[in-house]
C-alpha cells in the first residue's frame, strides 16, 4: 500500500545511528544522507522507503519494517536496544495478531514505536 513513509526527528544523527543500527539485521541500508538537509533515507538498496527529517515532534507513529525470518526479529529488537531503543515488547510469536505472526517492539529516540514483524511459519 505504501510506497515510502516520512517521520521528523528531533536529533537528526541520533536517529540516524538508531535507524542504522536496527534495520540493518532486517536487510535494510541507509540509502540517502544529507546532513545539510537533515534528510535521510533507508530501505533496501536503490530504493529508500523510511524517509527521517529534522522537524517539530508533533505526535509519535506506528510502522512495522518486514522481516525475512525470526532470527532476523530478534537481531533488529537487539541491535536497537543496544543502540538506546527502548524495549515495548519482545520478540515472539503475537497470536492475537495471526497464526505465523512473530514481531518485536521498541521505541526509537523520539517514541515512535517500530515493529519488526515476520508472518512466515517457521
Amino acid at each position: 500500500m505504501f510506497d515510502h513513509v516520512g517521520i521528523a526527528v528531533s536529533d537528526f544523527g541520533k536517529s540516524v545511528r538508531f535507524y542504522q543500527a536496527a534495520l540493518e539485521p532486517l536487510g535494510y541500508r541507509l540509502e540517502y544522507n544529507d546532513e545539510k538537509a537533515a534528510m535521510a533515507g533507508f530501505g533496501k538498496p536503490g530504493a529508500p522507503q523510511l524517509w527521517l527529517n529534522k522537524g517539530a515532534k508533533s505526535s509519535s507513529v506506528h510502522f512495522a519494517v518486514s522481516a525475512d525470518n525470526r532470527k532476523a526479529v530478534g537481531a533488529f529488537h537487539a541491535a536497537a536496544l543496544k543502540v538506546g531503543g527502548r524495549d515495548n515488547g519482545a520478540p515472539g510469536p503475537r497470536p492475537d495478531y495471526g497464526p505465523t505472526y512473530y514481531a518485536a517492539f521498541v521505541y526509537d529516540p523520539d517514541g515512535n514505536n517500530v515493529e519488526a514483524v515476520c508472518q512466515r511459519a517457521e
